[in-house]
């Protein structure tokens, strides 16, 4: 496995190279990301893996000064997944000048997390186009847990016309539930018992709908409630259409449930795809 830094070595170590998947990353891998590598692996022919902490999908007060970096031992994990390249620029190599030209995205990433998180989603879409113009993968693998993201970068590759098959990746969760993120180690002990009730909240909602319910507003409402009382900041708890994540028609039978709330200083977002019987 090779370790590149410049965007200049990298196509050239690329040149002639066929059959590319790429798995974009922010690195302080854990297992989910290793779940994508693996997909990857078994679409693909060449699988590189960048690790990037991209400043563009920040907010001010946000943690990008502060997010988890582990560039060694990500290689190491990497390495023993039979990644071929690790491309690993900083942001001088990325951002050689400041960045002007950005992607511009529909309504829906203002909404849910682009609500709070203004200007995400707009950050994210850039880096993973200069991405793809700099490794030209054939598939690129993003997980399910970011769905909202996942849902963009799909819209984006399509209405671009760029050459390249997203394909998605299940949430990897702990064994009570919590979905892996790399800022799950932020939480403390208390907070990390918590924060599985995010992931218990979503099934329930879920049940109710594949019981009959159909009053979505009342059921994000109640979760809301609940989630608060409990000393959560919620940002949002929506059900949403899954093909365009548009509020769900009553006859809407593919829905998700996503979800994103504060818990202590450490923001969690979570989701859950519903298939419910006409």
């Amino acid at each position: 496995m090779r370790v590149i830094y410049t965007i200049a070595e990298l196509r050239e170590s690329l040149r002639g190279i066929t059959g590319i998947a790429l798995v974009p990353t922010m690195g302080n891998l854990h297992q989910g990301h290793l779940d994508l590598v693996q997909i990857a692996r078994q679409q693909g022919q060449f699988v590189v893996v960048s690790i990037f902490v991209n400043p563009l999908q920040f907010g001010v007060n946000e943690d990008y000064s502060t997010y988890p970096r582990a560039l060694e031992q990500d290689c190491k994990m990497l390495e023993q997944c039979g990644v071929d390249v690790v491309f690993a620029p900083n942001e001088c190599e990325l951002y050689p000048q400041p960045q002007q030209v950005a992607v511009e995205l529909p309504p829906i990433a203002n909404e849910l997390c682009g609500a709070s998180r203004p200007g995400h989603f707009r950050g994210a879409a850039t880096v993973v186009l200069k991405l793809f113009n700099i490794v030209q993968p054939h598939i690129a693998v993003f997980g399910k847990k970011d769905y909202q993201q996942l849902y963009l970068m799909r819209l984006m590759t399509a209405q671009l016309n760029l050459p390249v098959e997203i394909n998605g990746g299940d949430t990897v969760r702990a064994s009570d539930g919590l979905a892996l993120s790399s800022r799950n180690q932020y939480l403390n002990v208390a907070e990390r018992t918590e924060a599985t009730f995010l992931y218990q909240t979503l099934v329930g909602i879920r049940l109710a709908i594949i019981d009959g319910a159909t009053d979505y507003l009342t059921l994000e409402q109640q979760a809301i409630d609940v989630l608060t009382a409990r000393g959560w900041q919620v940002d949002y708890v929506a059900i949403r259409a899954q093909a365009n994540l548009a509020e769900p028609i009553a006859c809407e039978c593919k829905l998700v449930i996503l979800a994103a709330a504060w818990q202590g200083k450490t923001r969690l977002i979570d989701n859950l795809e519903v298939f419910k019987d006409r």
